[in-house]
Parts: C-alpha cells; structure tokens; sequence
C-alpha cells in the first residue's frame, strides 16, 4: 500500500518528527530552505506539507500541482500562503492556533520588564566594564496602568500576567463588553483613544488591518501619558515606528520594546541604539515548548486528514459537501454579508446575537448559515483567518452568546434570514433573503422596512421623513463627484413623517467634506458609511 509522503519545509521540533516515524502510513522527507523552481518541484512530490514562516507558498509555487492536498503552519499567522490559489487547487491550509500563546504573552511582559529595568543597557554598561547604578533607576510594574488592545487568547494571557503583578488593566477589544470585561477583572473602554492618556504601558495584540495600521501614529502622541512604555509583539506596523521615533526625541514616550516590524527581516531601524528601546528578532513563539506544541499539533492535523479525513483549524475551506454548499450558497453569501453589515451597523463590543431563519430556509441546515454570518461578523478584527468552521468557535471564545430560531412559516418572502445583535447598550437587526437566484438583498434594517443591495460602498442615513431630502443628499454628493448607483428609502412606519432611513450604493468612497455636507442637512440625524463585498465577490470558502 503506497505511504502518504509528508514535506517538512521548515524546522520543526523533533517530537513532530518522532510522530512522522512512528506511523507506518506515512514516510517524510525534510527538505528545508527549498524557493523559486525547486520549491515548486519539491511540491508537486508530497501529499502534504508542514511548514513554519519561512518557505513562501504562492500562486507561482503551486502552478499547475496536481498531488498536493494539504498544507499546514505550525504557528498561527498563514500570510506566507497563498490561500487563493490553494483554495482553486483544492489544497486545504490548516494551522496552530494556540500553540504559541503562552510564549508569546510571556514574551510581552518580559519586554515590558526589561523596558522598565533597563536590563539591557545595564547588562552592556557591566561589559564595558564600568559599575553604574545610578543611571538605570527603574520603575516597577505594581500599581502602574496596563492597556492592552486586543483580548484575543494572547491578550487575555497578557491581562492577567498584568494583574498577578499589581497592575491596573485597562482593555480595548471590538468584541469586549463591559460586563465581560468585568468578568476578567479589567477595566472596559470604548476606544483606543479613550485608553491613551490612562497607560503607562500599552500593549497590542491584534492582527493587522486597515483598521489597526497605525493605530499609534504621529497624531496620537500629544494624547499619550506623558512616559509611556508601548510594547508589540502581534504584527510589525500597528505602531507607526517613524511615531515611535518622534515621541522618544520628544519625551513624550519614555521606552519602546518590539518584537515585530513592518518589514522583516528588520536589521537596521532608526529605533535600534536608541535609549529606552529594546528589541527582539521576532521570538515571541521562540520557545522550545511553543515550538513543540506547534509541531504535535500541525503534524496530528496532517496525520488525522490522510487517515480520517478530519479537517481542523482550516482558514481556506469548508467541510462541505459540493451539493450541500450549492444548494445553501446564495443564503450563505446573505448571512455572511449580513455579518459584515452589522458588524459596522453595531460599531461596538458585542455581548448577544441571534439568527432567525423563517420560510423555505429554516428546513435547510441553519448551523452552516449561522456560522457564515459569524465569520462576517468577525473577519475584519481578528487575527486568526475566520471562516465558516471556525467562526462560530472564536465567537463563543470571546464570550459572546449565540441562538438561532427558525420557523417555517413564510412572511413576505419564500426565505429569510434575520440578523439581530447587541452590547454596549445598543441593539441593532438587519434581515436578508435572496431575489432570483443569486441576488442577495437587504429588507429591513432596525425599525425600517426597505429593498437594498448587499454589496460594495454603502451610505446609510437616518433621517426624519419630510419632502427634499433625497434632492439636498443627491445634490450634496453631485457637489463633490460622488456617483449614487442605487437608493433605496424606508420609513418607521406606514405614515409619513416620521423617521426614516436611506441606503445609497456608491461607486466610489465619499470624501470626509462630502460626509459633512450631507450632514450638515437639517432633517439628517446620522450617517455611517458601510463596507461590504462586491456583488460577485465571495469569501474563499464560499468559492
């Protein structure tokens, strides 16, 4: 019987390697530092591979790879795959999601430590031969304020490594609630800027988004505390490291400590030789024990998918069927676009969802249409690559409660899906359902009943409902060459008069003077613009 043939491409600790020999179904070769033409040789010769952050999978590596069928990271982050291009192949990308969380919280104090000891310029002051205490007065940690953005697995471990220590903590997450946060013994605030001028450290572990680039940058350091430490061990570029810069010329920020950069390798930074920084090459998952735990869990995931077929921790695909995934996937496409609207509809932490499924879709298998609308309402905040297998466990991970009910009863259409979500004091519902075959469609947003498209640059407004609106916002984004491709207008209501909404599909993203223009209409109470997929775009586990 012919064995699977397993590619190690990167170093792994040797208890993985010690699992390859120990099954019989399996032989392995290590074939490390493989790039260019030989790595897509090497490829095309293994069923699967295993590999950590340095060989690059793309497009071009996979060209024309007809055996390779799995490929998994030992560690979390899967931005040196080609996840596209795997996905077309039928390659399944599997990783480790919390194998590295210790090390890495662990290695985030430790900065901090060393940043308020000055232990490494101490240690280069007893090298050079001289006996100086008195330059490298420290402070310690206890009763110091410790904010910390992002309370993903990593972020938690960070809080309460804070606390043993006798620190205040303060948190920021876009799914933390304050009760939750309560819960954890931490302090809750809305936002990042609300965080800055409290912390005498900050640490950040989010993945990097548009929404976290930069997240301290040249405008954020008159709100910092005067003598703040800043410390990031998540992803080079939230910090803005020319900010960092300025901020320690200036005083302003007393000690940088980075274990990550915008571009890495990293071997030349004005940041390094700088008094109060220390830095690190990228070792928060540096530990023998992360290492190990990365490589038994990556090289089970290989063995369980050969021998059972089992898929876990997939950030490409989903364990559809084809005929199921057919038959749900213009429903799916609604819920996970239903997911994306709220989450920027909402703006805030989140304690509650709940799913109605109503008409010909309730008969159907509504766990896989919830867990869509979960991976959309997540995607854009987490790390981790969130899709339909995994969302709805990240979900219950940030302590979020989730229920569905259905009933197969119709209501002004065959199928609908109804979306509602709270926290924060605020609550906020959108239903879906799909005309013709493939067309998803918005029928309700909170109180208002309308028809919209779920797709590309959405406007929505609040209104009160009394004549000229429509003609002051057309005339509004004329003024400013801003194309409305779609409108549609609901009301409260059956009577005029009262509130109203209206959601405006765009051609391009409005300017911020076109914004205030529309705002600045009387009758206008709100306005948010709103992100969402193009219309023939889907998530690459929905392809």
């Amino acid at each position: 019987m012919a064995k699977f043939r397993i590619g190690v491409l990167d170093p792994i600790a040797a208890e993985g390697i010690d699992l390859l020999n120990a099954d019989s179904a399996f032989e392995f070769e290590e074939r490390v530092g493989l790039k260019g033409d030989d790595l897509r040789k090497g490829l095309t010769e293994f069923d699967g591979i295993i590999i950590r952050s340095g060989v690059k999978i793309t497009a071009a590596s996979l060209e024309g790879n007809k055996r390779l069928k799995a490929i998994v990271r030992a560690g979390v982050g899967t931005d040196n795959i080609d996840k596209e291009a795997a996905t077309r192949l039928g390659i399944v990308v599997m990783n480790t999601p919390a194998g590295n969380t210790l090390s890495t919280a662990e290695h985030a104090i430790a900065l901090m430590l060393a940043l308020s000891r000055s232990i490494a310029p101490a240690y280069q002051s007893l090298c050079n031969g001289k006996w100086d205490r008195k330059s490298y007065m420290g402070s310690q940690l206890a009763d110091k304020t410790l904010g910390v953005v992002g309370l993903g697995r990593i972020g938690r471990e960070v809080a309460l490594r804070g606390l043993a220590f006798g620190m205040r903590v303060i948190a920021y997450d876009p799914f933390l609630t304050e009760e939750q946060a309560t819960k954890l013994g931490v302090e809750w605030v809305e936002t990042v800027a609300e965080m800055l001028p409290k912390v005498d450290y900050l640490t950040v572990h989010t993945p990097l988004t548009a929404e976290t680039k930069h997240l301290v940058g040249m405008k954020d350091l008159p709100n910092l505390k005067p003598g703040i430490r800043l410390i990031n061990c998540a992803r080079g570029g939230i910090y803005d490291e020319a900010a960092l810069v300025a901020g320690l010329k200036a005083g302003q920020i007393a000690g940088v400590a980075l274990d990550v950069f915008e571009e890495e390798p990293c071997t030349d930074s004005p940041l390094f030789g700088m008094p109060g920084v220390v830095c690190t090459p990228h070792l928060g998952a540096s530990t023998e024990e992360a290492q190990t735990q990365v490589a038994v869990e990556g090289i089970h995931l290989l063995i369980n998918f050969f021998k059972t077929g089992e898929i876990r921790h997939a950030v490409n695909v989903s364990a559809l069927d084809p005929k199921t995934l057919e038959a749900l996937r213009s429903y799916l496409n609604v819920a996970h676009r239903l997911g994306l609207l709220l989450s920027q509809w909402h703006g805030g932490a989140v304690a509650k969802c709940h799913l109605t499924y109503r008409g010909e879709v309730a008969g159907r298998d509504t766990k896989l249409l919830t867990n869509a609308f979960c991976a959309g309402l997540l995607e854009r905040h987490l790390e981790e690559d969130v899709n339909i297998i995994n969302a709805e466990m990240l979900l219950r991970e940030r302590g979020i409660e989730l229920n569905e009910s259905r009933s197969q009863e119709m209501g002004a259409f065959s199928s609908s899906v109804t979306a509602e979500v709270s926290g924060g004091g605020r609550t906020v519902k959108a239903s879906g359902t799909v005309f013709g075959h493939n067309m998803p469609r918005l029928v309700s947003l909170d109180q208002y009943r309308l028809e919209a498209y779920l797709d590309g640059k959405l406007l929505i407004f609040t209104h009160q409902d009394v004549p000229g609106i429509i003609g002051r916002v057309g005339t509004a984004f004329g003024k400013h060459q801003v194309n409305i491709a779609q409108m549609s207008v609901g009301r409260a209501g059956d009577k005029p008069g009262g509130s109203a909404i209206g959601v405006l599909n765009l051609d391009s993203q409005p300017t911020q003077a076109a914004l205030d223009e529309m705002l600045s209409i009387d009758a206008v109470d709100k306005i948010q613009t709103i992100d969402l997929p193009a219309a023939d775009e889907l998530p690459v586990w929905l392809r």
